[in-house]
């Protein structure tokens, strides 16, 4: 399927394409609920996944990998969240730019045994997001059909603040669509 991956193989190795997104999780309280929920809201099936964040699982789309779902460490303030990815060959090089550019890094970077290299980070502005360095684990195995990720939006307080970080970090253009409203592309 046309933009199934955000990665590509080179000399039988997995290899990220910066800056694409490649990967979204969902962080909850309730993992049962939301497995009820999204298995019937999109047809998703759930396997068990990496676990070193916590119990985790991957959503399926008739069988391959199209999410991922966690639970929120007990008594944490944190928000139920979805999560972007962005894939990068290397993970640390690309926390190093996060935290150069004003960003925040808050988890990792760290392996995911048997999936890849991660770090969970915020812009300047204080929205998340996460860097993915791929392993066994490339990310999306489909997107853009029902049931599967089509599009990641940036609601900020002050875009133009923010969008030189991302310009800078995962190497987006932009296009301003409407005032206030920039479309970042992945064409420079």
């Amino acid at each position: 399927m046309a933009g199934a991956r955000a990665a590509k193989e080179r000399d039988g190795m997995t290899q990220a394409v910066r800056g694409e997104p490649c990967w979204v999780s969902l962080m909850v309280r309730e993992p049962g609920a939301a497995r009820e929920f999204y298995g019937a809201l999109f047809g998703w099936e759930f396997a068990d996944g990496p676990r070193r964040l916590g119990p985790y699982a991957r959503a399926l789309l008739d069988g391959r990998p199209v999410a991922g779902l966690g639970q929120l460490p007990p008594g944490t303030g944190l928000p139920v969240a979805w999560t972007t990815y962005f894939g990068t060959p290397d993970v640390d090089e690309l926390a190093a730019s996060v935290r150069a550019r004003g960003g925040t890094v808050g988890v990792g970077p760290l392996d995911s045994p048997g999936a890849g290299r991660l770090a969970l980070a915020s812009d300047p502005g204080g929205a998340g997001f996460g860097l993915w360095q791929p392993a066994e684990h490339a990310g999306f195995a489909v997107t853009g059909v029902p049931g599967a990720h089509s599009w990641s939006e940036l609601l900020t307080r002050d875009t133009a603040a923010v969008a030189p970080f991302y310009q800078a970090v995962l190497g987006f253009g932009t296009r301003q669509d409407d005032p206030g409203h920039l479309t970042f592309t992945r064409d420079g």
